[in-house]
């Protein structure tokens, strides 16, 4: 059932907090546009025993709440909610599933499963739709991570997901993949001949990655206690962010071509040694102008989890070798911020410098979120008339995405999943094996800190992150893009 369009959604975990937040409305929006077929039906399920009167309640005070002010409009609510039913499943328990493909009734036009629910569940659930005959060749399976804690038990989810779905039909998803500057990258690293070139260690100094939060946990307590900064962003965002920087051009715009070169990255990354990683921990501080707890305050305990990390990281290949790549993210920092900065090395010789011309190596940076748009520093002179001497200043080109394409309509990052995941267009998802490559390489840092007795270092809310982070960098001599 390759790239056909599934008839029928089914979503695990539709009365939860994801959902509420960002499927549901996403699908809203896809409904509204136009870009799913007007006979897709959209089944929630999950434990609360809802019928289809009151989950089509909880989803129009959903609408209500997280839909964007210029999305409301009554009429288009009211027809997708007509495209929603529920059924209760206990997804611990086989039995429910076969109500529950009692329920869906034919599916022999497709469907596609989004599967957001505790990795514990995973295995039953394979196995329940499995035994109720909703795993067949006409089923495309989504899963929501974590997908495991470690690479061990990653294997054992993969396996008890290939047990029932075939690689082909199973979508790994990674939010990041879904945002339009994450795709930007690929159309400017691939589609502009100016930078391929410079694309390299020739060209490149170092590159850095920050992904940097000013909440804190925000009610997810016990997941965040047992994952901490390195699994839950590092292994998925991050290093998804830097196989895409990093990847040789791939000899087509496919899924199998892009996963292809992606993998090769993630298998080319250097160990990390015990002086190229920090951990930390958000302490007492302000954010926004307000007072915040600490992590252990946060927490009500004591603690050894990590809220941020920094990683000096290396791709050993021939493109790469020798330059670094800078991760950091972290909770309780001083702004939100996504961000990748690629930075150039320095012209070989300054022909200003007798005339007090001062320059600066050339940066092209690349905002995520909050905003969008991709800016390059260039040097340029200072309009005037200059006796004796040339005034140069560092001045930036910028593509305001949301300028640019003011007319376009912005996404966000499930849609374009969700309608994927519809489409069985799999481009934009994770294949087994970069999973696994990436959890060989984060669990190597977590023995390294285990063998090296590595502690979290504490840092004030509001601030970048533990002076060891700083230190990390600048005795390389380069400063983090702040």
């Amino acid at each position: 059932m390759a790239n056909a369009q599934s008839r029928t959604l089914l979503l695990f975990g539709a009365t939860g907090d994801l959902s509420k937040r960002m499927l549901l409305p996403s699908l809203f929006v896809l409904h509204a546009d136009g870009l799913i077929a007007p006979d897709l039906k959209i089944m929630g399920t999950a434990r609360s025993a809802l019928d289809d009167a009151a989950f089509r309640e909880m989803v129009g005070e959903a609408l209500s709440e997280f839909l964007p002010e210029p999305r409301k409009d009554d009429a288009l609510i009211a027809s997708f909610l007509e495209r929603i039913s529920y059924q209760p499943l206990d997804a611990s328990t086989v039995e429910g599933f076969a109500a529950l493909a009692e329920r869906l009734g034919d599916i022999s036009g497709g469907m596609s499963i989004f599967l957001s629910t505790a990795p514990f569940l995973f295995k039953p659930t394979i196995q329940g739709l499995k035994s109720a005959g909703l795993a067949g060749e006409m089923v495309r399976i989504g899963l929501e991570k974590p997908l495991g804690n470690d690479l061990a038990s990653s294997c054992a989810i993969n396996d008890a997901v290939a047990d029932a779905f075939p690689e082909s039909r199973t979508f790994r998803i990674d939010h990041y993949l879904g945002k339009e500057t994450v795709q930007n990258l690929m159309a400017l690293r691939f589609a502009n001949m100016m930078f391929e070139p410079l694309w390299n260690a020739n060209g490149i100094e170092h590159i850095q990655i920050t992904v940097s939060e000013t909440v804190g946990l925000e009610g997810r307590h016990g997941f965040y206690e047992d994952t901490g900064a390195l699994r839950d962003m590092v292994q998925n965002h991050m290093l998804q962010l830097l196989a895409l920087i990093a990847m040789e051009p791939p000899a087509e715009f496919d899924a199998t071509s892009i996963r292809d070169e992606k993998v090769k990255v993630l298998r080319s990354l250097r160990p990390v040694a015990p002086n190229e990683t920090v951990r930390g921990q958000y302490g007492e501080g302000a954010v926004g102008g307000k007072s915040v707890h600490s992590y252990a305050d946060d927490l009500s305990k004591p603690s050894g989890t990590e809220t941020f990390v920094a990683i000096k990281a290396h791709v050993d290949n021939w493109r790469w070798q020798g330059v670094p790549f800078y991760l950091r993210t972290g909770k309780r920092l001083s702004e939100r911020r996504s961000e990748i900065v690629i930075q150039f090395k320095p012209v070989p010789h300054n022909i200003f410098a007798q005339r007090g011309g001062k320059l600066s190596a050339n940066r092209l940076v690349i905002r995520l979120q909050p905003e969008e748009y991709v800016r390059l520093l260039v040097m340029a002179k200072e309009p005037g008339l200059d006796r004796g001497g040339l005034t140069l200043r560092e001045v930036p080109l910028d593509l305001s995405l949301t300028d640019a394409f003011s007319k376009s309509q912005r996404r966000i990052a499930y849609e374009r999943l969700l309608l994927d995941l519809i489409d069985g267009e799999p481009t934009l998802f994770v294949r087994r094996d970069e999973v696994e490559a990436q959890w060989r390489w984060v669990d190597a840092i977590r023995k390294t800190w285990a063998d090296n007795a590595i502690e979290p270092k504490n840092y004030g809310s509001g601030s970048w992150g533990p002076s060891a982070a700083i230190a990390l960098t600048e005795r390389d001599g380069v400063s983090w893009n702040d």
